[in-house]
Protein backbone atom coordinates (compact mmCIF):
# COMPACT_ATOMS: atom_id res chain seq x y z
CA UNK A 1 0.00 0.00 0.00
CA UNK A 2 1.49 3.42 -0.81
CA UNK A 3 2.04 5.98 1.79
CA UNK A 4 -0.78 8.63 0.43
CA UNK A 5 -3.23 5.38 0.88
CA UNK A 6 -2.72 4.58 4.32
CA UNK A 7 -5.74 5.60 6.04
CA UNK A 8 -5.07 7.76 9.50
CA UNK A 9 -7.58 8.15 11.82
CA UNK A 10 -8.08 11.41 13.53
CA UNK A 11 -9.82 11.49 16.85
CA UNK A 12 -11.20 14.96 18.60
CA UNK A 13 -12.59 14.58 22.02
CA UNK A 14 -15.13 17.32 22.45
CA UNK A 15 -17.01 19.15 25.27
CA UNK A 16 -18.15 22.13 24.92
CA UNK A 17 -16.13 23.63 22.31
CA UNK A 18 -18.32 25.64 20.49
CA UNK A 19 -16.13 28.32 20.60
CA UNK A 20 -13.09 26.56 18.99
CA UNK A 21 -14.26 22.84 17.29
CA UNK A 22 -15.34 24.69 13.96
CA UNK A 23 -11.55 26.18 13.79
CA UNK A 24 -9.95 22.96 14.74
CA UNK A 25 -11.63 20.64 12.33
CA UNK A 26 -11.19 23.40 9.30
CA UNK A 27 -7.69 22.53 10.28
CA UNK A 28 -7.64 19.22 10.00
CA UNK A 29 -10.00 18.95 6.89
CA UNK A 30 -6.94 21.30 5.15
CA UNK A 31 -4.63 18.76 6.00
CA UNK A 32 -2.49 17.39 2.78
CA UNK A 33 -2.88 13.93 3.50
CA UNK A 34 -6.74 13.44 2.46
CA UNK A 35 -6.87 9.55 3.49
CA UNK A 36 -8.39 10.42 7.28
CA UNK A 37 -11.15 8.70 8.99
CA UNK A 38 -12.35 11.98 11.23
CA UNK A 39 -13.81 11.04 14.63
CA UNK A 40 -15.51 13.93 16.89
CA UNK A 41 -16.10 12.29 19.86
CA UNK A 42 -18.95 14.52 22.06
CA UNK A 43 -18.80 13.82 25.60
CA UNK A 44 -21.89 14.80 26.48
CA UNK A 45 -21.52 18.20 25.40
CA UNK A 46 -24.70 20.85 26.46
CA UNK A 47 -23.94 23.69 23.91
CA UNK A 48 -24.10 23.64 19.94
CA UNK A 49 -21.20 21.97 19.39
CA UNK A 50 -22.49 18.71 18.50
CA UNK A 51 -24.67 20.84 15.69
CA UNK A 52 -21.57 23.01 14.46
CA UNK A 53 -19.89 19.44 14.11
CA UNK A 54 -22.83 18.24 11.90
CA UNK A 55 -23.17 21.00 9.76
CA UNK A 56 -18.84 20.45 8.83
CA UNK A 57 -19.56 16.56 8.08
CA UNK A 58 -21.82 17.64 5.66
CA UNK A 59 -19.05 19.22 4.07
CA UNK A 60 -16.94 16.67 4.31
CA UNK A 61 -17.73 13.26 4.50
CA UNK A 62 -14.31 11.98 6.24
CA UNK A 63 -16.10 14.02 9.71
CA UNK A 64 -17.94 11.47 11.49
CA UNK A 65 -19.71 12.58 15.35
CA UNK A 66 -20.10 9.77 17.83
CA UNK A 67 -22.23 10.75 21.31
CA UNK A 68 -21.40 9.75 24.56
CA UNK A 69 -22.50 10.26 28.31
CA UNK A 70 -20.00 12.84 29.80
CA UNK A 71 -17.35 10.29 30.40
CA UNK A 72 -13.82 12.39 30.18
CA UNK A 73 -11.07 12.70 27.42
CA UNK A 74 -9.56 9.37 27.81
CA UNK A 75 -13.26 7.51 27.37
CA UNK A 76 -13.72 9.67 24.28
CA UNK A 77 -10.49 8.95 22.80
CA UNK A 78 -10.88 5.94 23.23
CA UNK A 79 -14.30 5.18 21.98
CA UNK A 80 -13.21 7.13 19.04
CA UNK A 81 -9.76 4.89 18.55
CA UNK A 82 -12.10 1.98 18.73
CA UNK A 83 -14.44 3.12 16.08
CA UNK A 84 -11.57 3.30 13.40
CA UNK A 85 -9.71 0.43 11.78
CA UNK A 86 -6.81 2.89 10.51
CA UNK A 87 -3.18 1.47 11.52
CA UNK A 88 -1.96 4.66 12.59
CA UNK A 89 -3.93 7.52 15.31
CA UNK A 90 -3.98 11.16 15.66
CA UNK A 91 -5.42 13.18 18.58
CA UNK A 92 -6.61 16.69 18.27
CA UNK A 93 -8.37 18.86 21.36
CA UNK A 94 -10.85 20.61 20.10
CA UNK A 95 -9.74 24.03 21.05
CA UNK A 96 -6.17 23.03 19.20
CA UNK A 97 -5.16 23.84 16.04
CA UNK A 98 -2.82 21.72 13.41
CA UNK A 99 -0.58 23.04 10.07
CA UNK A 100 -1.65 21.38 6.79
CA UNK A 101 1.41 19.13 6.22
CA UNK A 102 1.12 18.02 10.37
CA UNK A 103 -0.39 14.75 9.42
CA UNK A 104 2.12 13.97 6.49
CA UNK A 105 5.09 14.79 8.00
CA UNK A 106 4.27 12.53 11.28
CA UNK A 107 2.82 9.49 9.14
CA UNK A 108 5.96 9.82 6.80
CA UNK A 109 8.49 9.37 10.44
CA UNK A 110 6.44 6.73 11.47
CA UNK A 111 6.77 4.77 8.37
CA UNK A 112 10.71 5.64 7.57
CA UNK A 113 10.87 4.26 11.37
CA UNK A 114 10.06 0.77 10.75
CA UNK A 115 7.31 -0.95 13.17
CA UNK A 116 9.38 0.12 16.19
CA UNK A 117 8.75 3.41 15.63
CA UNK A 118 5.39 3.93 17.73
CA UNK A 119 4.92 7.24 18.40
CA UNK A 120 5.54 10.81 16.33
CA UNK A 121 5.77 13.89 17.78
CA UNK A 122 6.36 17.57 16.50
CA UNK A 123 6.89 21.12 17.79
CA UNK A 124 3.68 23.39 19.39
CA UNK A 125 3.21 26.54 19.18
CA UNK A 126 1.16 27.91 22.34
CA UNK A 127 -1.39 30.38 21.37
CA UNK A 128 -4.05 32.38 22.85
CA UNK A 129 -8.03 32.47 22.87
CA UNK A 130 -7.77 34.15 19.92
CA UNK A 131 -5.36 31.96 18.44
CA UNK A 132 -2.26 34.56 18.70
CA UNK A 133 1.15 32.97 19.47
CA UNK A 134 2.92 33.58 22.61
CA UNK A 135 5.56 31.43 22.78
CA UNK A 136 7.62 29.12 20.29
CA UNK A 137 10.01 27.87 23.28
CA UNK A 138 9.75 24.68 23.26
CA UNK A 139 12.03 23.13 20.48
CA UNK A 140 13.01 19.53 21.36
CA UNK A 141 15.08 17.08 18.95
CA UNK A 142 15.03 14.04 21.02
CA UNK A 143 14.27 10.77 19.62
CA UNK A 144 14.71 6.88 19.62
CA UNK A 145 14.41 5.18 22.82
CA UNK A 146 12.97 7.95 25.12
CA UNK A 147 12.22 6.53 28.55
CA UNK A 148 14.73 8.37 30.72
CA UNK A 149 14.55 11.70 29.11
CA UNK A 150 10.69 11.84 28.98
CA UNK A 151 10.54 11.03 32.59
CA UNK A 152 12.86 13.82 32.83
CA UNK A 153 10.36 16.17 30.60
CA UNK A 154 7.54 15.86 28.85
CA UNK A 155 9.00 17.38 25.47
CA UNK A 156 6.04 16.01 23.64
CA UNK A 157 4.09 18.28 25.29
CA UNK A 158 0.44 18.04 24.66
CA UNK A 159 -1.99 15.14 23.17
CA UNK A 160 -2.22 17.18 20.12
CA UNK A 161 1.34 16.72 18.91
CA UNK A 162 1.73 13.75 18.65
CA UNK A 163 1.29 10.57 16.26
CA UNK A 164 0.76 6.36 17.29
CA UNK A 165 0.79 3.76 15.47
CA UNK A 166 -2.25 1.93 16.64
CA UNK A 167 -0.14 -1.12 18.17
CA UNK A 168 1.62 1.03 20.26
CA UNK A 169 -1.80 2.28 21.49
CA UNK A 170 -2.69 -0.70 22.18
CA UNK A 171 0.44 -1.93 23.88
CA UNK A 172 -0.24 1.08 26.15
CA UNK A 173 -3.59 -0.05 26.93
CA UNK A 174 -5.30 3.22 25.49
CA UNK A 175 -5.60 6.48 27.27
CA UNK A 176 -5.97 5.78 30.94
CA UNK A 177 -9.52 6.65 32.09
CA UNK A 178 -9.10 5.69 35.86
CA UNK A 179 -7.34 8.89 36.40
CA UNK A 180 -10.46 10.89 36.22
CA UNK A 181 -12.33 8.23 38.35
CA UNK A 182 -9.82 9.38 40.88
CA UNK A 183 -10.31 13.16 40.22
CA UNK A 184 -7.11 13.31 38.98
CA UNK A 185 -7.62 14.39 34.74
CA UNK A 186 -5.01 15.65 33.47
CA UNK A 187 -2.07 13.99 32.53
CA UNK A 188 -3.42 11.44 30.54
CA UNK A 189 -1.28 12.52 27.56
CA UNK A 190 1.55 12.07 29.30
CA UNK A 191 0.87 8.80 30.97
CA UNK A 192 0.39 7.46 27.01
CA UNK A 193 3.93 8.56 26.21
CA UNK A 194 5.69 7.10 29.22
CA UNK A 195 3.60 3.97 28.39
CA UNK A 196 4.43 3.60 24.64
CA UNK A 197 8.07 5.21 25.71
CA UNK A 198 8.22 1.97 27.54
CA UNK A 199 8.02 -0.81 24.23
CA UNK A 200 8.80 1.64 21.24
CA UNK A 201 10.93 4.26 19.91
CA UNK A 202 10.03 7.99 19.16
CA UNK A 203 10.44 10.09 16.05
CA UNK A 204 10.55 13.72 16.01
CA UNK A 205 9.42 16.04 13.23
CA UNK A 206 11.16 19.09 13.88
CA UNK A 207 8.57 22.09 12.75
CA UNK A 208 5.91 23.96 14.75
CA UNK A 209 2.85 22.23 13.24
CA UNK A 210 0.50 22.41 16.59
CA UNK A 211 -1.46 25.46 17.57
CA UNK A 212 -1.90 24.41 21.65
CA UNK A 213 -4.36 26.74 23.28
CA UNK A 214 -3.94 27.75 26.84
CA UNK A 215 -7.41 29.37 27.97
CA UNK A 216 -8.82 29.66 31.50
CA UNK A 217 -11.31 26.99 30.81
CA UNK A 218 -9.43 24.09 28.79
CA UNK A 219 -8.51 20.99 31.27
CA UNK A 220 -4.89 22.32 32.17
CA UNK A 221 -6.47 25.50 34.21
CA UNK A 222 -7.86 22.99 36.58
CA UNK A 223 -4.11 23.08 38.27
CA UNK A 224 -5.03 21.12 41.48
CA UNK A 225 -6.34 18.74 39.56
CA UNK A 226 -3.41 18.46 37.23
CA UNK A 227 -1.00 18.36 40.30
CA UNK A 228 -2.92 15.40 41.24
CA UNK A 229 -2.70 13.54 37.93
CA UNK A 230 0.80 14.06 37.86
CA UNK A 231 1.72 12.82 41.19
CA UNK A 232 -0.45 9.57 40.75
CA UNK A 233 1.50 9.06 36.87
CA UNK A 234 5.04 9.70 38.24
CA UNK A 235 4.23 7.51 41.30
CA UNK A 236 3.41 4.58 38.83
CA UNK A 237 7.01 5.39 37.21
CA UNK A 238 8.55 5.61 40.45
CA UNK A 239 7.35 1.63 41.35
CA UNK A 240 8.31 0.58 38.23
CA UNK A 241 11.87 2.21 37.45
CA UNK A 242 12.99 3.35 41.13
CA UNK A 243 16.43 4.42 39.04
CA UNK A 244 14.85 6.99 37.25
CA UNK A 245 13.38 8.55 40.84
CA UNK A 246 15.87 11.58 39.85
CA UNK A 247 14.27 12.12 37.00
CA UNK A 248 11.13 12.42 38.13
CA UNK A 249 11.28 14.51 40.98
CA UNK A 250 12.98 17.42 38.97
CA UNK A 251 10.02 16.78 36.66
CA UNK A 252 7.49 17.42 39.64
CA UNK A 253 8.90 20.46 40.13
CA UNK A 254 8.82 21.97 36.56
CA UNK A 255 5.37 20.92 36.49
CA UNK A 256 4.99 22.63 39.89
CA UNK A 257 6.70 25.56 38.24
CA UNK A 258 4.21 25.26 35.69
CA UNK A 259 1.05 24.89 37.13
CA UNK A 260 2.03 28.33 39.26
CA UNK A 261 1.70 30.18 35.53
CA UNK A 262 -1.49 28.47 35.00
CA UNK A 263 -3.17 29.57 38.53
CA UNK A 264 -1.92 33.16 37.59
CA UNK A 265 -3.22 33.36 34.37
CA UNK A 266 -6.30 31.80 35.27
CA UNK A 267 -6.39 34.72 38.40
CA UNK A 268 -5.97 31.90 41.20
CA UNK A 269 -3.91 33.92 43.37
CA UNK A 270 -3.96 31.94 46.73
CA UNK A 271 -3.79 28.67 44.70
CA UNK A 272 -0.66 30.15 42.71
CA UNK A 273 0.87 30.70 46.33
CA UNK A 274 0.32 27.68 47.67
CA UNK A 275 2.46 25.65 44.64
CA UNK A 276 5.38 28.23 45.12
CA UNK A 277 4.82 26.75 49.11
CA UNK A 278 5.16 23.16 47.44
CA UNK A 279 7.86 24.30 45.41
CA UNK A 280 10.34 25.91 47.59
CA UNK A 281 9.60 22.73 49.78
CA UNK A 282 10.77 20.78 47.20
CA UNK A 283 13.40 23.27 45.77
CA UNK A 284 14.72 25.09 49.09
CA UNK A 285 16.30 28.12 47.38
CA UNK A 286 15.27 27.33 43.64
CA UNK A 287 11.39 29.09 43.79
CA UNK A 288 12.97 32.38 44.00
CA UNK A 289 15.48 31.90 41.19
CA UNK A 290 12.37 30.54 39.09
CA UNK A 291 10.36 33.71 39.52
CA UNK A 292 11.70 35.45 36.58
CA UNK A 293 10.83 32.67 33.95
CA UNK A 294 7.73 32.38 35.37
CA UNK A 295 6.52 35.61 35.37
CA UNK A 296 7.80 36.01 31.42
CA UNK A 297 5.40 33.29 30.75
CA UNK A 298 2.58 34.73 32.73
CA UNK A 299 3.05 38.30 30.68
CA UNK A 300 3.43 36.53 27.42
CA UNK A 301 0.42 34.30 27.99
CA UNK A 302 -2.07 37.12 29.16
CA UNK A 303 -3.06 39.72 26.85
CA UNK A 304 -0.94 42.23 29.18
CA UNK A 305 -0.22 45.23 27.15
CA UNK A 306 2.96 45.24 24.50
CA UNK A 307 4.36 48.19 26.53
CA UNK A 308 4.20 46.60 29.69
CA UNK A 309 5.43 42.91 28.31
CA UNK A 310 8.35 44.62 26.92
CA UNK A 311 9.51 46.85 30.12
CA UNK A 312 9.16 43.26 31.74
CA UNK A 313 11.55 41.87 29.07
CA UNK A 314 14.17 44.78 29.14
CA UNK A 315 14.26 44.52 32.74
CA UNK A 316 14.30 40.55 33.15
CA UNK A 317 16.93 40.48 30.48
CA UNK A 318 14.83 38.28 28.12
CA UNK A 319 15.55 37.40 24.29
CA UNK A 320 13.04 39.32 22.15
CA UNK A 321 9.86 37.13 21.48
CA UNK A 322 8.70 36.37 17.59
CA UNK A 323 5.85 38.58 16.72
CA UNK A 324 2.82 38.07 18.38
CA UNK A 325 0.54 37.07 15.85
CA UNK A 326 -0.82 34.14 13.69
CA UNK A 327 0.88 31.40 12.13
CA UNK A 328 0.13 29.72 9.14
CA UNK A 329 -2.55 27.04 10.17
Amino acid sequence: MEIEDVPVGVIVPMYNAERTVKATLESVCLQTYPALDIIVVDDGSTDTSASIVESLARLDPRIRLLRQENAGVAAARNLGAASTGAEFLAFVDADDLWAPTKIAQQLAALQQGGPIAGLAYCWFAQIDAESRVYSLKNQPLTQGWVLQTICRNNFVGNGSSMMLRRTAFAAAGGFDPSLRARNAQGCEDMLMCLRVAEQFEFRVVPQFLVGYRMTNTNMSSDVQQMLRSCEIVFAEFREKYPELRTELDAHLVDMLQWLVVRALVGGRIPVAAQLLRRLGTLEPGGALSRLPRMLDTYCRACLVPRWAKNGWRRLSGAQPRPPYGEMAW
